[in-house]
């Protein structure tokens, strides 16, 4: 009888160790920002034109048309994500073009790496697509802001409510890079014309980053307001880092992004339900959009 009794308890001691190692196993989840899964995302791929993509953003926030660009044609590209067709106007000459942005619903303002910028109205981008012209009518429409940044390197533009626009230098001399970037507010004037009105430094921990190089330093690549909360998003590719602010600048947070995930993210955006879409350059391979579904 004792016998028996024994090895009921060890069989049932076996079933319950089976049963444990059986359990599948959850992967931990990825930090990110509060109704973010960053390693849940849809995942669209692009063309072989944006294997460079180096910009994306919306028109107030409606994210049936992306509006893109990558940095080497001078081409604005407008597409529907998943539906395969990637039309575009041609609005420069070739040049490294880091960013582009919308201006009080009424132009598309595009940053070039060297801080100038290019300014054309959304209306000249409808003409020239029911027109059928390719966008070539485009270039007339242009204004042509050159070197109106500091000198230094930029790929980060934003506009703002209020008709500001909010550009982050990547690379200038009068910063310390493992710390700090300066970031300029731009307005038009009484004359009609885009100037500086302010000049502000946006601060980072040098011990919260890391890179893929030796050195460390903070180099942005994009930058985008939440519609819902109002924080500043930045990320920095070379530091594989997604960085939340205040609405004064001052960090929130830092959160990782993995390499496997985010090859090269130069682009963000997010629409009017706060859904957020990080843009990732094509290296060898092609470009893709990943979309992060907001879940407050």
């Amino acid at each position: 009888m004792y016998w028996l009794l024994w090895m009921l308890a060890v069989c049932g001691g076996c079933r319950e160790a089976s049963s444990r190692q059986a359990a599948p196993h959850v992967a931990p989840a990825v930090p990110g920002p509060p109704g973010y899964h960053l390693a849940e995302p849809r995942k669209f791929v692009l063309s072989e034109s944006l294997r460079e993509i180096s910009g994306i953003t919306f028109l107030k926030g409606d994210a049936d048309t992306m509006y893109a660009i990558e940095d080497e044609t001078g081409k604005l590209y407008n597409f529907h994500l998943g539906s395969g067709r990637f039309p575009y106007h041609k609005f420069g000459k070739h040049g490294d073009y880091e960013d582009v942005t919308v201006l009080n619903d009424k132009e598309f303002v595009v940053l070039r790496s060297d801080g100038s910028l290019f300014v054309f109205p959304v209306e000249a981008v409808r003409n020239a697509r029911a027109s059928k012209d390719g966008g070539e009518g485009l270039s007339k429409s242009v204004h042509a802001y050159e070197h109106i940044l500091p000198q230094g390197e930029y790929e980060g533009l934003y506009g703002d409510e209020g008709g500001k626009l909010i550009a982050l230098c990547k690379n200038c001399a009068d910063d310390d890079q493992k710390k700090e970037v300066s970031g300029y507010v731009l307005q038009y004037g009484a004359d009609g014309a885009l100037a500086i009105t302010q000049h502000f430094k946006v601060e980072v921990p040098e011990d919260k980053l890391t890179s893929i190089h030796r050195n460390v330093k903070f180099h942005p690549s994009c930058l985008a307001r939440h519609p819902l909360t109002k924080e500043w998003y930045i990320v920095s590719s070379v530091n594989k880092a997604l960085l939340v602010l205040d609405d004064r600048w001052q960090l929130k947070n830092i959160y990782s992004l993995n390499p496997v995930l985010f090859k090269q993210p130069e682009g963000l955006a997010f629409d009017k339900q706060g859904n957020m879409y990080i843009s990732n350059e094509g290296g060898q391979g092609n470009a893709n959009v990943l979309v992060f579904a907001y879940q407050p």
